[in-house]
């Protein structure tokens, strides 16, 4: 019951908080270089969380130049292999599922109880219909996971949108408490041109989260005006596995393919820890 009413309180304080604001203030802390203020926040992110530095190229936390490198610090080749089978999908970042399975006509599942809208999700887009009655997979990163993200597919994109909103936190207690969670958040939609078909990859923001970026776009949050933005449209290929863009602090990531394309693997279900590059499932 306390646990109960702890979360309820949680959930409550996040809407009286200036979200944005926070998030604001959160990206500038980030990129401060001063040593004595960069280390001091990655000593307390240590002490704070579980990071296991083995699989970064600069397994030193305090030579990065600002706490937000250290964050979204790269990893050695070898550490994170890529799925090989041509059909397979691969986990586009490290963390943990949060629901996953068929898109219910256009409802996704975002935890016991609680659903909400593909189209809403997708901001309206006139590509929302593509994926009814597809699949999804909603996996979120923890403050101490790899923060990359990564291709589960090879894709050409097709489109990139800035969809504002709030950034109430994303974790498991928020998911439980907070109606249409996914959809009400800021977000960026990328849709690619794969293989076997059109596949979507959707970064939503989060309470602290200092800024979403692309590799081709750069940072595009925080957005000087938060309204509907239609990002310029760039002709890149990417392969399965190269890196999609970065969460500068940690968010959630949603994995959209249409009807009759992905078969997740049996094992993968909410709870489930994952590592970018691992089979998620196949394509057909």
């Amino acid at each position: 019951m306390r646990a109960a009413i702890r979360e309820r309180l949680f959930v409550w304080f996040q809407y009286a908080l200036p979200q944005h604001g926070l998030s604001r203030l959160t990206l500038a802390a980030t990129r401060v270089r001063a040593p004595w203020f960069r280390n001091l926040l990655i000593r307390g992110f240590l002490a704070l969380f579980p990071v296991d530095m083995s699989d970064a190229v600069e397994t030193d936390p305090y030579r990065y130049a600002s706490f937000n490198e250290f964050f979204t610090r790269a990893l050695r080749t070898a550490a994170r292999p890529i799925a090989a089978g041509a059909a397979d999908i691969a986990c586009p970042v490290d963390g943990r599922v949060s629901e996953c399975g068929a898109i219910q006509g256009e409802s996704l599942l975002q935890a016991k109880g609680r659903h909400y809208s593909l189209v809403e999700l997708l901001a309206g887009r006139d590509w929302a219909a593509h994926f009814c009655g597809g699949s999804f997979a909603t996996i979120y990163l923890a403050p101490f996971n790899y923060h990359r993200i990564h291709m589960p597919a090879r894709g050409r994109l097709l489109d990139t949108v800035y969809v504002p909103g709030r950034l109430f936190s994303v974790n498991a207690a928020t998911a439980r408490g907070v109606p249409r969670l996914f959809a009400r958040n800021e977000r960026v939609l990328t849709l690619f041109e794969g293989d076997f078909g059109q596949f979507a990859v959707v970064l939503v923001g989060a309470l602290n989260v200092g800024s979403m970026a692309t590799v081709w776009a750069g940072d595009v949050t925080p957005a000087a005006r938060r309204t509907l933005a239609h990002l310029p449209a760039r002709d890149i290929l990417l392969d399965k596995g190269a890196e999609l863009g970065r969460f500068n602090m940690g968010s959630t990531v949603i994995v959209l393919f249409p009807p009759g394309r992905a078969r997740w693997r049996p094992a993968l279900a909410a709870g489930t820890s994952v590592r970018m590059g691992e089979c998620l499932g196949e394509l057909s």
